[in-house]
């Protein structure tokens, strides 16, 4: 299952990250700004479990998030969403995973994996801004279950259809929510329009 996440700040705010004029303070803000957004829609079906607690004037009835939220970035792009995502849910634990994709081979390669350990309860939003050859998030959403983490969400800002099959053909239990699918991918396997690369563009690399 997959949605592409439409609202007219979200359309505004995306065309102002794929400008290639937009420099490193602004990408980042926005960034943050539409993960926002794509989380909102992303914890959308949380679980949650009814509570009563007392107002000044009275007894209201309520609900509370039940179980763990447990955010994992993808190394390192998906450190640029990471701190918009806390700010929704500031008691989620976070892991971290390694994966880059060899330039060669257009295949993903494993350097680093620190997550908590799962619960039966527990949500895995694993967050990359983009979403190409699918090749790095079928990847890590494997590693996530072979950690034992059964309830996954795959949050990215652009994506593609080529990457959206791959992902819900590998994993068809993992919900994508995306800000845009854009046209396809290049020669070079490079998301078109896209935004160019997210880690170099986030972080002031080349």
């Amino acid at each position: 299952m997959h949605v592409e996440v439409k609202h007219p700040l979200i359309g505004h705010k995306l065309t102002l990250v794929r400008d290639k004029t937009t420099g490193v303070k602004l990408f980042r803000e926005l960034i943050g700004e539409i993960t926002m957004f794509l989380a909102y829609e992303a914890l959308r079906g949380i679980p949650t479990e009814s509570i009563e607690v007392e107002t000044p004037l009275a007894v209201a009835k309520g609900v509370r998030v039940k179980g763990e939220i447990v955010l994992v970035p993808i190394l390192r792009a998906g450190v640029g969403m990471l701190d918009a995502v806390m700010d929704m849910v500031p008691n989620a634990r976070v892991g971290f995973l390694g994966l880059y994709r060899d330039h060669e081979t257009s295949l993903p390669v494993e350097y680093y994996a620190k997550l908590p350990p799962a619960t039966p309860d527990a949500v895995a939003i694993l967050i990359d801004p983009m979403l190409a050859t699918a090749g790095s998030a079928v990847a890590a959403v494997s590693m996530l279950k072979k950690r034992g983490f059964e309830t996954i969400v795959f949050v990215c800002i652009v994506s593609c259809p080529e990457g959206v099959a791959r992902l819900e053909q590998t994993h068809p239990d993992v919900a994508i929510y995306t800000a845009s699918i854009d046209d396809g991918l290049n020669a070079s396997k490079y998301i078109l329009p896209g935004l160019g690369d997210a880690g170099d563009r986030l972080f002031g690399t080349k």
